[in-house]
C-alpha cells in the first residue's frame, strides 16, 4: 500500500494545497494591491471629487471598455445594482419569469425580484457549472408555448421574459447553445459575468454576447473597486438610458434638481473608480498568476483520489477566479470533514452557495428538474485562489 492509499481524502487535499501554497495560512481570495492604488486614491482625495462624478469614473469605464471589447460601459455601485438595471432595461416587468440557475450567489435571484418578477430555476451542466442548454431546450419544448411573440409558461400562464446565464467561478457557460435558445424562444439574454472578468468564450469576452451583460468588482473578485459593478452593452440608446437612471434620472442643469423618471442612486463613486483604474492596470498580471496557480494545483491534485480539479470548458479561456475541486459521488459523505480539516489546517475552503431554490424566499418559484445542479452543490469545494499565492508572477 502506498502513502496515498493510506491517507484520508482530507489529508490528501491538505497535502496537495500545501504543496502549492506552502505551510502558511491561506485565505480563499484576497485582493492584490501592488500597483498605483495608493497613488490614484490619493489623487482622488486631493481633487475632492470622491462621489459619483469625476475623472476616475470616466477613465475606469473607458479602460473597461477597452479590456472587454464592450462598446459602452456604465460603472455602478455593485454587481447586484448592475443586474437590477440590466433586467429593467431588458424589459423585465412585474409578473414575468426569468430563467436563472440555482447554483449562484443570491444576488442573481434578488435582482429578478427587485423587478417584481419571478425566478424560474433551470438545471446546470457539470462541465461548465452553468445553465445546460440541452436540458433547457428539452424542458422549454414541453413546458412553454409561444403566444403573440412571447414565451409563456403553460403551468403559470406567465411570460418568461429573459434568461440570465451565470459564468460560475469564472468559467464561461455554453453561450452558443444558450444564444440559440434565446433566439428560438424569444428570450432576452442578460449575461451575469460578475465572476468572469478576463474570461473568454470563443475568443470573445464574457458579458458581451448579448444586448446586456454585467460585471462585479466586490472585494473578493479578481480585481476590485472595494464595491462596484458595471453594465456592458453595445446599444447606444440602452447605454444612455442606463447612465441616466443610475444617476437618479436627474436632468442636466447647472443648479436645479429635476428628474424625469424613477431613478436610482447607483453610480460608482470616483474614489472607488480610482482603485479600479489601478487594479485594471494589473489585471493581465493577476490573470497570469491565477492560471499559473491552476497549473500547479492541476499537477498536485493528480495525487489525490476521488477528486477532480475544475478546468476551463471547451472553447473557453477562464479567469480561474475561484479554484474549485469536485468530489466523486462515492466520497460525498466526507465533504464536511474535508471542509473542517482544511480550515483547521489554515487553508480557507468553502462549499458552493446554498441552492437558491431551497432558500426561503424562493421555495415556491417554478423550477425544472435540478438534479445536476444539486449534485454539483453537494460536491463542489473552493480552495485558496489568491493571485498573491504565486508571488513570482506579481
Amino acid at each position: 500500500m502506498n502513502s496515498k492509499d493510506s491517507m484520508t481524502i482530507s489529508e490528501q487535499v491538505i497535502t496537495a494545497i500545501r504543496t502549492v501554497v506552502g505551510s502558511s495560512p491561506a485565505v480563499l481570495h484576497e485582493p492584490t494591491f501592488n500597483g498605483n492604488e495608493w497613488r490614484y486614491v490619493k489623487e482622488c482625495l486631493d481633487s475632492t471629487f470622491v462621489s459619483s462624478v469625476g475623472e476616475f469614473v470616466n477613465r475606469f469605464e473607458t479602460d473597461l471598455a477597452d479590456f472587454t471589447g464592450s462598446t459602452y460601459v456604465i460603472a455602478v455601485v455593485n454587481g447586484t445594482a448592475a443586474l437590477h438595471i440590466a433586467l429593467m432595461l431588458a424589459g423585465v416587468k412585474s409578473g414575468d419569469e426569468v430563467l436563472i440557475p440555482p447554483l449562484s450567489f443570491v444576488a442573481t435571484a434578488n435582482a429578478v425580484v427587485y423587478c417584481g418578477a419571478n425566478p424560474h430555476f433551470v438545471d446546470c451542466h457539470e462541465s461548465t457549472l452553468g445553465i445546460d442548454p440541452v436540458k433547457l431546450r428539452d424542458y422549454l419544448s414541453t413546458q412553454t408555448e409561444l403566444r403573440s411573440g412571447h414565451c409563456v409558461n403553460k403551468s403559470t400562464g406567465r411570460i418568461i421574459r429573459a434568461m440570465v446565464p451565470v459564468h460560475t467561478f469564472g468559467h464561461p457557460v455554453d453561450l452558443e447553445g444558450l444564444i440559440s435558445i434565446a433566439r428560438d424562444y424569444k428570450l432576452v439574454m442578460i449575461e451575469d459575468a460578475a465572476e468572469s472578468i478576463g474570461s473568454y468564450y470563443d475568443n470573445q469576452h464574457t458579458g458581451t454576447f448579448s444586448k446586456l451583460g454585467i460585471l462585479s468588482f466586490n472585494g473578493n473578485k479578481t480585481v476590485t473597486t472595494g464595491g462596484g459593478g458595471a453594465i456592458l452593452t453595445g446599444d447606444v440608446a440602452v447605454a444612455k438610458h442606463a447612465r441616466h437612471i443610475t444617476t437618479t434620472a436627474k436632468m442636466p442643469h447647472a443648479w436645479e434638481y429635476r428628474h424625469d423618471d424613477i431613478g436610482y442612486n447607483y453610480r460608482l463613486p470616483n474614489l472607488n473608480a480610482a482603485l479600479g483604474c489601478a487594479q485594471l492596470e494589473q489585471l493581465p498580471t493577476i490573470l497570469a498568476a491565477k492560471r499559473e496557480l491552476f497549473r500547479r494545483y492541476e499537477q498536485a491534485f493528480t495525487q489525490v483520489s476521488n477528486i477532480k480539479l475544475i478546468s476551463e470548458p471547451e472553447k473557453c479561456h477562464s479567469n480561474y477566479w475561484l479554484q474549485t475541486i469536485l468530489m466523486d459521488q462515492d466520497v460525498l459523505g466526507q465533504r464536511n470533514r474535508l471542509l473542517e480539516a482544511t480550515n483547521n489546517a489554515g487553508y480557507m475552503t468553502r462549499p458552493a452557495w446554498s441552492m437558491l431554490h431551497e432558500s426561503q424566499p424562493f421555495k415556491n418559484c417554478p423550477k425544472m428538474d435540478l438534479s445536476c445542479a444539486c449534485s454539483l452543490a453537494a460536491r463542489l469545494v473552493n480552495i485558496p485562489s489568491s493571485p498573491s499565492l504565486i508571488p513570482s508572477e506579481l
